[in-house]
């Protein structure tokens, strides 16, 4: 799907290359789906497509948070209240695509009010 030019001159490679998701979204989309389970830095690496050279770095991160528990050589969903609701929030989301379809971001933006134009 084509992007408007300014998106194009004003975003990172990376966002581009991921639509718009961060490598930490990545991460813990995937321990979402998962929680469950525990996986190894290099099972959510290959799962996520995150380059090695950014997975510790983005897993230390969200354990600084509370978002994801480290035990060993393996990582697993956090148990904090953020995680539980991010978790909720992502199943929510899967089911309506499910039922729906995934939002066109350009077609909602044709339909969305412009406050500037109504002032």
């Amino acid at each position: 799907m084509p992007i408007d030019i300014e998106t194009f001159e004003s975003s990172t490679t990376e966002h581009l290359q991921n639509n718009g998701e961060t490598n930490a979204e990545r991460v813990m989309r995937f321990l979402a789906t998962h929680p469950e389970q525990a996986f190894t830095q290099s099972e959510i690496r290959d799962a996520t497509d995150v380059k090695a050279g950014s997975i510790s770095v983005v897993l230390s991160r969200l354990e600084d948070r509370d978002l994801v528990r480290h035990k060993g050589n393996y990582w697993a969903l956090g148990e904090d209240e953020d995680v539980a609701s991010y978790t909720s929030m992502l199943e929510s989301t899967r089911a309506a695509n499910d039922r729906f379809g995934e939002e066109d971001m350009d077609e909602w933006l044709e339909h969305a009010v412009d406050d500037e134009a109504t002032e």
